[in-house]
């Protein structure tokens, strides 16, 4: 396994991690054996970068992933995030409050079965609250050693420069990938100027790059992705037909589709570490052996043009309220 910079934490961690929230029920329903039998086996190919939250699975996927990283739990870098609340009752939003950081540290920490969290993210930017204030009490939280490193998740530019003045910023996590790139123009250019690792999750675009999708009634009848307007209808057979591309490029290269999708995230830049779901064991090979592709410039200027025609948003209009 190749490996990267976590910005400004300064350790290494593998060139892809392990996304556990598909674990927890949120792509149909979840294996709890065949989902530790995935994380022990990314861990022995050289996987040591794993990413949870508490509101996977209303902290399920916090106890998972903690049961299955127990004996070897000091070998490897564990992130976890905060601020969403209210999902039992169907009110979601986003708590940043200062007093909410270390009750929501201590619930992770007690289900991780963890002394410590490696990189702690705040979920969501609580647009009531100065993110200042949030920061500061997520760098109590390292100074009383709960966590080593902060984070964040899908801020804009502007929030970025206004928490690094706090403290250092280890890693940003947003939607990254071929098809998602949002991100590229402004947040990209300030991660860099603050050492700020980009930890790109849905590497796969929610796994619509792997081209194993054709239709709607592929996905279970649970399946979060339903509501996703991309995903529907006429904008998911529009976008299946523009991203036969990557299937084609693909075939020529002797490679699957998701690990050309992963190895073009790879391309753009030593400090992007991306973290595709998976939860059986089948796809971790796969996946891993992205690190070993090598593009050439005509087939990644390609691959960009893609993006510029998606079909559908990437998140229902509910959840996008939640994008700053």
């Amino acid at each position: 396994m190749k490996t990267r910079i976590l910005g400004s934490a300064g350790i290494e961690v593998s060139a892809i991690g392990l996304g556990c929230w598909g674990m927890s029920g949120s792509y149909g329903p979840g294996n709890r054996k065949e989902s530790i039998e995935t994380i022990h086996e990314a861990f022995k190919q050289g996987i040591n970068f794993f990413d949870t939250a508490d509101i996977y699975g209303d902290g399920h996927n916090e106890m998972l992933v903690g049961a299955a990283l127990k004996n070897i739990r000091h070998r490897v870098v564990l992130a976890s995030k905060f601020g969403f609340v209210g999902k039992e009752n169907g009110n979601l939003s986003v708590n940043g409050r200062p007093e909410y950081v270390k009750k929501a540290c201590d619930a992770s920490l007690k289900r991780l079965g963890a002394d410590y969290i490696d990189l702690y993210y705040l979920h969501r930017l609580d647009k009531n609250v100065p993110v200042e204030d949030t920061i500061g009490a997520m760098s109590r939280l390292v100074e009383q050693g709960k966590i080593r490193f902060i984070g964040l998740s899908e801020v804009s530019t502007e929030t970025i420069k206004k928490a690094v003045k706090i403290y250092p910023v280890a890693a940003l996590q947003s939607e990254y990938s071929l098809n998602t790139r949002d991100i590229e123009d402004k947040v990209v250019p300030a991660c860099r100027k603050n050492n700020i690792a980009i930890v790109p999750f849905s590497p796969l675009g929610r796994a619509l790059l792997t081209l194993s999708i054709k239709k709607v009634e592929d996905l279970a009848e649970n399946d979060f992705r339903k509501n996703i307007p991309r995903f529907q209808d006429e904008n998911l057979k529009k976008n299946m037909e523009l991203l036969a591309v990557i299937g084609e490029i693909a075939e020529q290269k002797y490679i699957t589709p998701a690990q050309l999708a992963l190895a073009w995230l790879l391309h753009r830049g030593d400090d992007i570490i991306p973290i595709p779901g998976m939860k059986r064991k089948k796809y971790i090979t796969e996946n891993i052996q992205s690190v070993f592709v090598s593009l050439e410039s005509d087939e990644i200027n390609k691959l960009d043009t893609i993006f510029t025609n998606v079909s559908g948003e990437r998140y229902s209009l509910k959840s996008s309220k939640f994008i700053e």
